[in-house]
């Protein structure tokens, strides 16, 4: 979704470096893979094309912070109407 990023810490020797991979537009995603020793992370569209990706070795990658955008439709809010969803047995 629009918003969504991954932040990546890489050890770059004496120092670290901080890299931000931002789902731009609205509909696409960012998706992130480890294989074969390397970090993947891409930013992909509703159909699955990859527009844009950044490939990291795994033995660099330090953190791999995925931050998504809080969600505004109703979809997880339709549970969340102050009672319980089932009684308590101990009660």
């Amino acid at each position: 979704m629009k918003g969504d990023r991954v932040e990546i810490v890489v050890d770059a020797g004496d120092t670290t470096r901080t890299y931000e991979v931002v789902a731009s537009r609205a509909g696409r995603r960012v998706e992130t893979a480890v294989r074969r020793g390397v970090v993947e992370v891409s930013e992909v569209t509703r159909s699955g094309s990859v527009v844009r990706t950044a490939r990291f070795m795994a033995t660099r990658v330090l953190a791999l912070v995925e931050q998504p955008v809080p969600r505004e439709d109703g979809s997880e809010k339709a549970g969340q109407s102050g009672q319980p969803l089932r009684d308590d047995p101990e009660t």
